[in-house]
Protein backbone atom coordinates (compact mmCIF):
# COMPACT_ATOMS: atom_id res chain seq x y z
CA UNK A 1 0.00 0.00 0.00
CA UNK A 2 3.03 2.25 0.33
CA UNK A 3 3.58 2.19 -3.44
CA UNK A 4 5.19 5.26 -4.98
CA UNK A 5 2.63 7.77 -6.27
CA UNK A 6 3.26 9.59 -9.52
CA UNK A 7 2.75 13.34 -9.83
CA UNK A 8 0.12 12.75 -12.49
CA UNK A 9 -2.34 11.16 -10.08
CA UNK A 10 -4.38 14.28 -9.39
CA UNK A 11 -4.79 15.10 -13.07
CA UNK A 12 -5.60 11.45 -13.76
CA UNK A 13 -8.37 11.60 -11.18
CA UNK A 14 -9.99 14.52 -12.99
CA UNK A 15 -9.67 12.67 -16.29
CA UNK A 16 -11.55 9.66 -15.00
CA UNK A 17 -14.48 11.86 -13.90
CA UNK A 18 -14.91 12.99 -17.50
CA UNK A 19 -15.16 9.37 -18.60
CA UNK A 20 -17.62 8.32 -15.91
CA UNK A 21 -20.77 9.84 -17.38
CA UNK A 22 -20.23 8.29 -20.82
CA UNK A 23 -19.34 4.88 -19.38
CA UNK A 24 -22.40 4.91 -17.16
CA UNK A 25 -24.71 5.79 -20.05
CA UNK A 26 -23.37 2.95 -22.17
CA UNK A 27 -23.61 0.59 -19.22
CA UNK A 28 -27.25 1.51 -18.61
CA UNK A 29 -28.16 0.50 -22.15
CA UNK A 30 -26.35 -2.80 -21.80
CA UNK A 31 -27.86 -3.48 -18.41
CA UNK A 32 -31.35 -3.76 -19.88
CA UNK A 33 -30.25 -7.13 -21.25
CA UNK A 34 -29.29 -8.49 -17.82
CA UNK A 35 -31.57 -10.72 -15.79
CA UNK A 36 -31.96 -10.71 -12.00
CA UNK A 37 -28.69 -11.45 -10.26
CA UNK A 38 -29.94 -14.29 -8.09
CA UNK A 39 -27.97 -12.79 -5.20
CA UNK A 40 -30.65 -11.79 -2.77
CA UNK A 41 -30.57 -9.11 -0.09
CA UNK A 42 -33.19 -7.08 1.68
CA UNK A 43 -33.97 -3.62 0.33
CA UNK A 44 -32.33 -1.98 3.33
CA UNK A 45 -29.33 -4.30 3.04
CA UNK A 46 -29.51 -5.42 6.65
CA UNK A 47 -26.70 -7.37 8.28
CA UNK A 48 -26.55 -10.98 7.22
CA UNK A 49 -28.98 -10.46 4.35
CA UNK A 50 -26.88 -11.71 1.41
CA UNK A 51 -27.45 -15.13 -0.14
CA UNK A 52 -25.98 -16.74 -3.26
CA UNK A 53 -29.16 -18.31 -4.58
CA UNK A 54 -28.33 -19.06 -8.21
CA UNK A 55 -25.76 -21.38 -9.74
CA UNK A 56 -22.46 -19.62 -10.46
CA UNK A 57 -23.27 -16.31 -8.82
CA UNK A 58 -20.23 -14.04 -9.32
CA UNK A 59 -18.64 -12.44 -6.26
CA UNK A 60 -15.98 -9.75 -6.76
CA UNK A 61 -13.65 -8.25 -4.15
CA UNK A 62 -12.15 -4.86 -5.00
CA UNK A 63 -9.77 -2.54 -3.21
CA UNK A 64 -6.12 -1.82 -2.43
CA UNK A 65 -3.27 -3.89 -0.98
CA UNK A 66 -5.34 -5.26 1.89
CA UNK A 67 -7.55 -6.90 -0.72
CA UNK A 68 -4.77 -7.59 -3.25
CA UNK A 69 -2.51 -9.33 -0.70
CA UNK A 70 -0.08 -10.85 -3.17
CA UNK A 71 -2.56 -12.26 -5.67
CA UNK A 72 -1.01 -13.58 -8.89
CA UNK A 73 -2.03 -11.23 -11.73
CA UNK A 74 -1.45 -13.95 -14.30
CA UNK A 75 -4.13 -16.03 -12.55
CA UNK A 76 -6.69 -13.26 -12.12
CA UNK A 77 -9.04 -14.86 -14.65
CA UNK A 78 -8.99 -18.17 -12.78
CA UNK A 79 -11.68 -17.67 -10.12
CA UNK A 80 -11.74 -19.68 -6.90
CA UNK A 81 -7.99 -20.34 -7.26
CA UNK A 82 -5.75 -19.49 -4.32
CA UNK A 83 -3.30 -17.64 -6.58
CA UNK A 84 -6.15 -15.55 -7.96
CA UNK A 85 -7.51 -14.79 -4.50
CA UNK A 86 -4.25 -13.84 -2.75
CA UNK A 87 -3.37 -14.83 0.80
CA UNK A 88 -5.38 -12.30 2.81
CA UNK A 89 -8.94 -11.90 4.06
CA UNK A 90 -10.34 -12.49 0.55
CA UNK A 91 -8.93 -16.03 0.50
CA UNK A 92 -10.42 -16.86 3.90
CA UNK A 93 -13.75 -15.27 3.01
CA UNK A 94 -13.91 -17.00 -0.35
CA UNK A 95 -13.16 -20.35 1.24
CA UNK A 96 -16.07 -19.97 3.63
CA UNK A 97 -18.46 -18.94 0.85
CA UNK A 98 -17.38 -21.80 -1.41
CA UNK A 99 -18.00 -24.19 1.47
CA UNK A 100 -21.32 -22.68 2.53
CA UNK A 101 -22.64 -22.50 -1.03
CA UNK A 102 -21.12 -25.63 -2.53
CA UNK A 103 -24.53 -26.48 -3.98
CA UNK A 104 -24.62 -23.30 -6.12
CA UNK A 105 -20.89 -23.14 -6.88
CA UNK A 106 -20.19 -19.38 -6.74
CA UNK A 107 -17.45 -17.83 -8.86
CA UNK A 108 -15.16 -15.58 -6.82
CA UNK A 109 -12.61 -13.05 -8.09
CA UNK A 110 -10.10 -10.75 -6.41
CA UNK A 111 -9.14 -7.62 -8.36
CA UNK A 112 -7.59 -5.52 -5.59
CA UNK A 113 -4.44 -3.59 -6.50
CA UNK A 114 -1.88 -2.35 -4.00
CA UNK A 115 -1.72 1.41 -3.56
CA UNK A 116 -5.07 2.15 -5.16
CA UNK A 117 -7.31 5.03 -4.23
CA UNK A 118 -10.92 5.43 -5.38
CA UNK A 119 -10.10 7.20 -8.63
CA UNK A 120 -7.63 4.47 -9.55
CA UNK A 121 -10.32 1.84 -9.06
CA UNK A 122 -12.48 3.87 -11.43
CA UNK A 123 -9.76 4.02 -14.08
CA UNK A 124 -9.82 0.23 -14.38
CA UNK A 125 -13.49 -0.33 -13.53
CA UNK A 126 -14.67 -1.50 -16.95
CA UNK A 127 -12.06 -4.27 -17.11
CA UNK A 128 -11.90 -5.17 -13.44
CA UNK A 129 -15.57 -4.89 -12.52
CA UNK A 130 -18.21 -4.19 -15.17
CA UNK A 131 -17.08 -6.88 -17.63
CA UNK A 132 -17.07 -9.49 -14.84
CA UNK A 133 -20.77 -8.76 -14.18
CA UNK A 134 -20.62 -9.46 -10.45
CA UNK A 135 -23.79 -10.35 -8.60
CA UNK A 136 -22.15 -9.25 -5.37
CA UNK A 137 -19.44 -6.58 -5.23
CA UNK A 138 -17.40 -5.88 -2.10
CA UNK A 139 -15.20 -2.76 -1.95
CA UNK A 140 -12.60 -1.81 0.64
CA UNK A 141 -10.84 1.47 -0.20
CA UNK A 142 -9.89 4.65 1.61
CA UNK A 143 -6.71 4.25 3.61
CA UNK A 144 -4.51 5.34 0.67
CA UNK A 145 -6.83 8.25 -0.12
CA UNK A 146 -5.65 9.69 3.18
CA UNK A 147 -2.22 8.08 3.69
CA UNK A 148 -0.81 9.30 0.39
CA UNK A 149 -1.64 12.92 1.28
CA UNK A 150 0.82 12.84 4.16
CA UNK A 151 3.89 12.94 1.92
CA UNK A 152 2.42 15.65 -0.31
CA UNK A 153 2.37 13.47 -3.43
CA UNK A 154 -1.41 13.24 -3.60
CA UNK A 155 -3.59 16.33 -3.30
CA UNK A 156 -6.96 14.65 -2.82
CA UNK A 157 -9.19 15.67 0.09
CA UNK A 158 -11.95 14.08 2.12
CA UNK A 159 -14.43 15.68 -0.27
CA UNK A 160 -12.52 14.17 -3.20
CA UNK A 161 -12.77 10.73 -1.63
CA UNK A 162 -16.47 10.96 -0.93
CA UNK A 163 -17.37 12.41 -4.33
CA UNK A 164 -15.22 9.90 -6.19
CA UNK A 165 -16.75 7.03 -4.22
CA UNK A 166 -20.27 8.26 -4.93
CA UNK A 167 -19.49 8.60 -8.65
CA UNK A 168 -18.04 5.09 -8.75
CA UNK A 169 -21.13 3.57 -7.14
CA UNK A 170 -23.50 5.53 -9.39
CA UNK A 171 -21.62 4.26 -12.42
CA UNK A 172 -21.71 0.71 -11.08
CA UNK A 173 -25.43 0.71 -10.35
CA UNK A 174 -26.23 2.12 -13.77
CA UNK A 175 -24.19 -0.54 -15.51
CA UNK A 176 -25.20 -3.36 -13.15
CA UNK A 177 -28.54 -2.42 -11.58
CA UNK A 178 -29.04 -5.81 -9.92
CA UNK A 179 -25.63 -5.95 -8.23
CA UNK A 180 -25.58 -6.22 -4.43
CA UNK A 181 -23.04 -3.90 -2.86
CA UNK A 182 -20.94 -4.42 0.25
CA UNK A 183 -18.99 -1.36 1.38
CA UNK A 184 -16.20 -2.05 3.87
CA UNK A 185 -15.04 0.47 6.44
CA UNK A 186 -11.42 1.62 5.98
CA UNK A 187 -9.49 1.07 9.19
CA UNK A 188 -6.15 1.57 10.94
CA UNK A 189 -4.62 0.61 14.25
CA UNK A 190 -2.51 3.00 16.31
CA UNK A 191 0.93 1.51 15.79
CA UNK A 192 3.68 1.26 13.16
CA UNK A 193 3.12 3.83 10.40
CA UNK A 194 -0.03 5.16 12.04
CA UNK A 195 0.72 8.06 14.38
CA UNK A 196 -1.08 11.14 15.65
CA UNK A 197 -0.81 12.80 12.23
CA UNK A 198 -3.60 10.48 11.10
CA UNK A 199 -6.16 11.80 13.56
CA UNK A 200 -8.78 13.11 13.59
CA UNK A 201 -8.56 13.49 9.78
CA UNK A 202 -8.66 9.77 8.97
CA UNK A 203 -11.85 9.34 10.97
CA UNK A 204 -13.55 11.50 8.36
CA UNK A 205 -12.77 8.92 5.67
CA UNK A 206 -14.37 6.17 7.73
CA UNK A 207 -17.43 8.35 8.23
CA UNK A 208 -17.56 9.16 4.51
CA UNK A 209 -17.54 5.46 3.57
CA UNK A 210 -20.38 4.82 6.00
CA UNK A 211 -22.32 7.79 4.64
CA UNK A 212 -21.95 6.60 1.04
CA UNK A 213 -23.01 3.10 2.07
CA UNK A 214 -26.16 4.54 3.65
CA UNK A 215 -26.94 6.61 0.56
CA UNK A 216 -26.79 3.54 -1.67
CA UNK A 217 -28.44 1.24 0.90
CA UNK A 218 -25.53 -1.18 0.86
CA UNK A 219 -24.30 -3.51 3.54
CA UNK A 220 -21.59 -1.79 5.59
CA UNK A 221 -18.84 -3.93 7.14
CA UNK A 222 -17.54 -2.22 10.34
CA UNK A 223 -13.90 -3.25 10.25
CA UNK A 224 -12.72 -0.41 12.50
CA UNK A 225 -15.24 -1.36 15.17
CA UNK A 226 -14.07 -4.96 14.99
CA UNK A 227 -10.43 -3.98 15.49
CA UNK A 228 -11.33 -1.52 18.24
CA UNK A 229 -12.87 -4.43 20.13
CA UNK A 230 -9.95 -6.72 19.32
CA UNK A 231 -7.34 -4.41 20.88
CA UNK A 232 -9.04 -4.90 24.22
CA UNK A 233 -7.64 -8.44 24.15
CA UNK A 234 -4.28 -7.94 22.41
CA UNK A 235 -2.20 -4.86 21.45
CA UNK A 236 -2.56 -3.17 18.05
CA UNK A 237 0.65 -4.75 16.71
CA UNK A 238 -0.89 -8.18 17.18
CA UNK A 239 -3.57 -7.32 14.61
CA UNK A 240 -1.59 -5.12 12.18
CA UNK A 241 2.15 -4.73 12.64
CA UNK A 242 2.41 -1.49 10.66
CA UNK A 243 -1.02 -0.25 11.69
CA UNK A 244 -2.47 -0.73 8.20
CA UNK A 245 -1.84 -4.25 6.88
CA UNK A 246 -3.36 -7.00 9.02
CA UNK A 247 -1.39 -9.87 10.50
CA UNK A 248 -2.61 -13.47 10.25
CA UNK A 249 -4.85 -12.81 13.25
CA UNK A 250 -6.08 -9.55 11.74
CA UNK A 251 -6.79 -11.23 8.42
CA UNK A 252 -8.95 -13.85 10.12
CA UNK A 253 -10.77 -11.16 12.08
CA UNK A 254 -11.55 -9.34 8.82
CA UNK A 255 -12.91 -12.48 7.17
CA UNK A 256 -14.99 -13.31 10.23
CA UNK A 257 -16.41 -9.79 10.39
CA UNK A 258 -17.19 -9.69 6.66
CA UNK A 259 -18.92 -13.09 6.65
CA UNK A 260 -21.03 -12.30 9.72
CA UNK A 261 -22.03 -8.86 8.47
CA UNK A 262 -22.82 -9.73 4.86
CA UNK A 263 -24.08 -13.32 5.14
CA UNK A 264 -24.69 -14.02 8.80
CA UNK A 265 -22.05 -16.77 8.66
CA UNK A 266 -20.24 -17.32 11.94
CA UNK A 267 -16.75 -18.83 11.86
Amino acid sequence: MADKISGANFQDRRDFLKKTALAATVGLTASSLLSSSGCSATESAGAGSCRLTETNNVVLFQGDSITDWGRNRSKENTPNDSQCLGSGYVLLTAGALLDEYSNTKPIIYNRGISGNKVFQLAERWDKDCITLKPDLLSILVGVNDFWHTLDGKYKGTLETYQNDYRSLLERTKKALPAVKLVICEPFVLKCGSVNQKWFPAFDGYRDAAKKVAAEFKTIFVPFQSAFDEAVKNAPPQYWATDGVHPTVAGTHLMAKTWLKTAFGIKT
